[in-house]
This record gives structure tokens, C-alpha cells and sequence, in this order.
């Protein structure tokens, strides 16, 4: 594959709870890693999707100082490789790196490659969506994950026993992370998908969907039209306050919410197609 550059953007001197509604406006305009260090935030992005617009729109509503800098593919996996840790989710799943030691007592643990694709589940949305899935029943289900990123909860979906997953994600990079995890977990059911919609012709009786707000609410169409009835939808990549025109379209659309979990500014929606 041929080495990307990315664009670094290092956001300095932000105040508390800055960085969640950055990260937020950011994935938005295609940013697809986040680093978080005390009151500084990192954010990369693909050099070709890159448009100064739309960051000069992202800074009106939060105003921040940042630098801005061109790193190689290969510098910004190395940086995230080396500040990797595990993950715990309630003793139900561990999240690790292969050089990490097995996580004891987790009912289920996933080994990543922690490079550019969101999702490690450091982040508060894979987080709630880990938390929100302990309470579903996936044996013998059909799945869909779309904004897949690592796969973890393709992986996840596997490992708690549905019979086929079906992994959708626009970004090539993310795609072959997902392969090289998936293999890593001895998955065989989960099927990766090139695309930027869920246009696969089936119908699933859970759809997992950890991507952000606008690509959420343009997709809340085809989420319905792929849903089996009595199949539940769980929701991510949103903050609180979105809640309420989130809730606004899930009703329009006839997707009924059943559980709604926060995790510091960002918020999980378990919702049910009746």
C-alpha cells in the first residue's frame, strides 16, 4: 500500500472539556485519529481530505490555538503503538496490543494492532458501545458494524456468538486493519465491507453504528430500511448535547430508543425497530 502522509494538527492550552467537542466537530470533517494529553490535543487527518474550510468552520464554534504539521503513515503508528494500554470494560472485555500480557478474569479479550483506525476503545463511544452490548443477546444474530474502524466490535459481536458480521467502513486503511485484527482474534464470520452506506441487501437483527452525527442521521434511512422488527440498533459517536435532535430523528424515522448511557460528554443510544 502506498505510505500516506497525514496532516498532524496539535490544539494547545485547551480547556476542560474542549477536547470532546473538538473531537466531535473534527470527525465530522474527516479526522480519523485523536491523541489526548492533559491540555493538549492531537488530531490527524488524511493530507488529501484535508480542507482548511471546514477547519476555519470548526474554529468559530470552538476557538483554539493550534500547529500544524505533515507526518508520515508509518510516525503516527509508531507514536500510537508506544502509547498504547489495554483497555478493561467491566471485566467484561479487555482490549490489548500483541506485546501486551493476557488481561486475567475478562470474559472476552480482543487483541488489536493499534494503528490508525478509531476504535481501540480508549475512546468514551467504543467504550459505552462495549458497556451497552454486554446486555444483548448476539447468539445466533445477524450484525452489521458499520464505521467499523479496528473492528473491534465486529470482533466483539463474533466472540459473543452471532452467526455472520457484516463490517462496513469508507476508509481503505481502517479495512485492512480490520483483516489483520480479525485474523488475529481467529475470527471466520465477519465479513469487511468497502463502503460509505450500509447497501449490503440484508437484514440484521443488530446494527452497531459508532461513526458520528451527520453520518448517523443521513444514515438513519438505510438503518431502518436494513433492520430486522424486534432487532435492536445501538448508537454512538455523538455528545449529549446532540441528544435531543438525535432522539428528534430516531422518532421520525421509527426507531424507537430504549437506553440511553454518558460517559463524559458523550453519549450511547440503545434503540429498538418495532
Amino acid at each position: 500500500m502506498e505510505n500516506k502522509k497525514y496532516i498532524k494538527l496539535q490544539f494547545s492550552e485547551t480547556a476542560e472539556g474542549q477536547h470532546d467537542q473538538l473531537i466531535a466537530l473534527l470527525a465530522d470533517i474527516g479526522f480519523t485519529g485523536f491523541e489526548e494529553e492533559e491540555s493538549i490535543l492531537n488530531a490527524f487527518i488524511e493530507e488529501e481530505n484535508f480542507k482548511s474550510v471546514d477547519l476555519e468552520d470548526v474554529l468559530k464554534k470552538i476557538p483554539a490555538n493550534y500547529s500544524k504539521t505533515i507526518v508520515n503513515e508509518e510516525n503516527w503508528n509508531a507514536q500510537w503503538e508506544s502509547s498504547f494500554e489495554p483497555i478493561l470494560v467491566n471485566y467484561f472485555v479487555g482490549i490489548r496490543a500483541f506485546f501486551h500480557p493476557p488481561i486475567p478474569q475478562v470474559k472476552y479479550e480482543i487483541v488489536i494492532t493499534p494503528k490508525m483506525s478509531f476504535g481501540t476503545g480508549h475512546h468514551a463511544t467504543t467504550y459505552m458501545m462495549i458497556e451497552q452490548m454486554e446486555a444483548l443477546d448476539l447468539t445466533n444474530k445477524t450484525v452489521v458494524d458499520f464505521g467499523t474502524g479496528t473492528a473491534v466490535l465486529a470482533i466483539l459481536a463474533e466472540k459473543m456468538g452471532a452467526t455472520s458480521v457484516d463490517a462496513i467502513d469508507y476508509d481503505e486503511w481502517s479495512i485492512e486493519n480490520s483483516i489483520e485484527n480479525a485474523g488475529a482474534n481467529n475470527c471466520s464470520k465477519i465479513n469487511l465491507i468497502k463502503d460509505e452506506t450500509i447497501n449490503t441487501g440484508s437484514i440484521y437483527d443488530i446494527i452497531l453504528a459508532n461513526i458520528n452525527l451527520n453520518v448517523i442521521l443521513s444514515n438513519l434511512g438505510a438503518i431502518k430500511s436494513v433492520s430486522k422488527k424486534g432487532g435492536f440498533i445501538l448508537l454512538s459517536g455523538f455528545m449529549k448535547a446532540d441528544e435531543a435532535i438525535m432522539l428528534e430523528n430516531l422518532a421520525k424515522t421509527g426507531i424507537y430508543p430504549l437506553k440511553t448511557t454518558q460517559k463524559g460528554e458523550w453519549i450511547s443510544i440503545l434503540a429498538e425497530m418495532k
